[in-house]
């Protein structure tokens, strides 16, 4: 690992990194669904759990027409 590699990132610029809104990034932290710490007033996603929750295969329920 290099030295100035980042471990970790705010709310903001983990939104940045995926294309997504920083709100979207709370709901998903919120929903336990992307693994986030919280060091002093701020919290941090760490760049490993952001490739790991894009690596994720989510199951989408599918589609059933009405009867």
């Amino acid at each position: 690992m290099m030295e100035s590699e980042v471990l970790a990132v705010g709310i903001a610029e983990a939104a940045r990194r995926i294309g997504v809104c920083p709100r979207t990034i709370t709901n998903l932290i919120r929903a336990k669904e992307l693994v986030s710490r919280k060091i002093g007033r701020r919290r941090v996603v760490p760049v490993s759990a952001l490739l790991s929750f894009l690596r994720h295969d989510h199951v989408v329920e599918p589609v059933r027409a009405q009867a």
